[in-house]
């Protein structure tokens, strides 16, 4: 998926005649390092090898293209817009360059050289973007009245018209009018343009900027429903105190430009691959520096392409001082934790857990990180805060309660984990991953199996794909001495996680126990092979080998169970 963009811009290439850089020139070296650090999103790599292969060939368009694809989606504009002037200049057709050069004209304030350029033919971005674009261009030339009626061009045309409407009102609030600003809102026909965050905190300045705070209140309370994060919270106090809030979402026409390319990113942040969206979000970034949100939205895209490095650097530039602060520390965090960083990103979240230790969410998710990396008796601590912080009312409360059992259970402290697990299905009565565990763990300690059956099965029947649940009813019905009944579902367990060394040996045992021994080893020798240090504990693969030796009989003999015949006629 993150490179379908890479794939599609190449192909387009092709297909309009661009010749491919010669291979026997000395480019090939370069070239091939560059296309495969591109398929990789390794965007710092591309744009060093790219740069290395213009030197040889500097007018090349794919080499040109490329390059700009690699700067651009690092966020260094600077170092992009000179490579993308020369491709409009020798007269390529390049969305791409395209969009850098229109940034660099609006960054530099040249709004009559952007309007000549998105009049030109193939010098476009694409039709909504040059619309809205266009539209503010006017406004930042100083010619309102046409801005305006560009807007309206925009709203025109079928599915822009809540795009054409919000911009509009943006663009009246911007220059003070905000009674205009609110009748697009409150108007019929515009769309869902106050459906997103930035659209409702848009409005709630705009009634404030109105002296309309208890409505802009009651926009939040209805909108947010109570779910206030600490930026959210604070604006709800102003307003409470009855502070007018000064209306920042767009200062002027860059801000502008910088919201249709934010506007456009969260549009495709569902329908198009990541990095063709976080071209949009760097774009919003170069335009407006403290455009925090199109900030971390772009470090989630980079997250999602294994760009962990690029990832935190990106959520490292919220200041600590910006509401939005603890969100990007606990991206960071995660980004962290995903490179393979767990004990940096410990200590993200400690200190997030000093500096904003009133959040939930802070200790929920250093608990989930201390509980992956097995620190059972820190991650009880964890989630004891995240609980005590948190409303009894939380749809996510049965989750940490959930997820502090797990630690009692790893702990040894049974009481304790029996305790928030059925706490968790008080909460959540049919949520198969607690029905799934607890279950389980009764069936481990053979107690209560008849209840640890029905658990399993309700769990089975709302996730009848899930290898472990579907492993679990099978092993229940092993200790309940249900051999034959126990074989299907297992086999199934096994089709569904084949190289999953507890399934695999869960499988090997059920065999043994209806005489199928020859299947039984070639099941233990599999699960052998597919043991690694992170399921050596679960999987136990001395035991394993201890029932190749001897067999699974001789190995309840000597672990003093009762054997499986005992159990068999039970």
């Amino acid at each position: 998926m993150a490179t379908s963009f890479i794939r599609k811009l190449t192909l387009s290439l092709l297909l309009s005649g661009t010749a491919l850089p010669a291979l026997s020139d000395g480019l090939s070296g370069s070239y091939l390092a560059a296309r495969q650090a591109t398929y990789n999103s390794d965007y710092e790599s591309a744009a060093l090898y790219y740069t290395q292969a213009l030197t040889r060939d500097p007018s090349n368009p794919i080499l040109l293209e490329s390059a700009v694809l690699a700067y651009l989606s690092m966020g260094q504009l600077d170092t992009a817009l000179p490579v993308a002037r020369k491709i409009v200049a020798d007269g390529i057709d390049s969305q791409l360059a395209n969009m850098v050069v229109a940034a660099g004209q609006v960054k530099q304030g040249d709004f009559a050289a952007l309007l000549e350029m998105l009049d030109g033919e193939e010098k476009g971005i694409g039709h909504l973007v040059d619309g809205l674009v266009t539209a503010w261009a006017y406004m930042g030339s100083g010619d309102v009245t046409r801005a305006l009626e560009a807007f309206d061009e925009v709203s025109k045309e079928p599915g822009f018209t809540g795009f054409g409407a919000y911009h509009k009102a943006l663009a009246l609030a911007s220059v003070g009018d905000y009674e205009g600003a609110d009748a697009i809102y409150s108007g019929e026909g515009n769309g869902t343009i106050g459906n997103t965050r930035r659209g409702v905190l848009a409005l709630i300045e705009i009634l404030s900027q109105l002296d309309r705070n208890p409505e802009a209140i009651a926009v939040m309370d209805e909108m947010f429903r109570g779910d206030l994060d600490p930026d959210l919270l604070a604006t709800r106090e102003s307003l409470e105190a009855g502070e007018r809030l000064p209306f920042t979402h767009v200062r002027g026409a860059s801000d502008g430009v910088a919201e249709v390319f934010y506007t456009l990113a969260r549009a495709l942040e569902n329908e198009a691959a990541p990095d063709y969206v976080l071209l949009y979000t760097r774009i919003a970034e170069y335009l407006r520096p403290d455009h925090f949100e199109a900030l971390l939205l772009s470090a989630g895209l980079l997250e999602q392409l294994g760009q962990f490095d690029l990832s935190t650097k990106a959520y490292k530039q919220v200041p600590a001082d910006h509401p939005s602060y603890h969100a990007a520390e606990l991206g960071r965090a995660e980004a962290l934790r995903k490179a393979d960083k767990p004990e940096a990103a410990i200590e993200v979240l400690e200190q997030l857990a000093r500096s904003h230790g009133d959040l939930s969410i802070v200790h929920s998710s250093l608990g989930d990180l201390l509980r992956q990396q097995r620190d059972f008796a820190g991650g009880v601590k964890a989630y004891d805060r995240a609980l005590d912080l948190g409303s009894e009312q939380d749809r996510s409360r049965w989750f940490l309660l959930y997820a502090r059992g797990i630690c009692h259970e790893r702990l040894e402290d049974w009481e304790r984990a029996e305790a928030d697990f059925r706490a968790a299905l008080a909460l959540n009565p049919e949520q198969p991953q607690v029905l799934n565990y607890l279950g389980y763990s009764l069936v481990e300690k053979q107690i209560k199996l008849d209840e640890a059956l029905n658990m399993i099965e309700r769990a089975v029947a709302a996730r009848p794909d899930s290898g472990y649940i579907v492993d679990s009813l099978g092993w229940v019905l092993y200790r309940l001495g249900r051999y034959d009944e126990a074989v299907e579902h297992m086999e199934r367990a096994a089709e569904l996680m084949p190289i999953d060394p507890v399934v695999n040996d869960h499988l090997g045992d059920v065999f043994w126990a209806v005489g199928r021994y020859i299947e039984a080893e070639f099941q233990w020798k599999r699960a052998l092979s597919f043991v690694d240090e992170d399921t050596a504990e679960e999987a136990k693969p001395d035991r394993i080998r201890r029932k190749l030796e001897v067999g699974l009989d001789v190995v309840l003999e000597e672990e003093g169970a009762e054997p499986l015949k005992v159990a068999n006629e039970g």
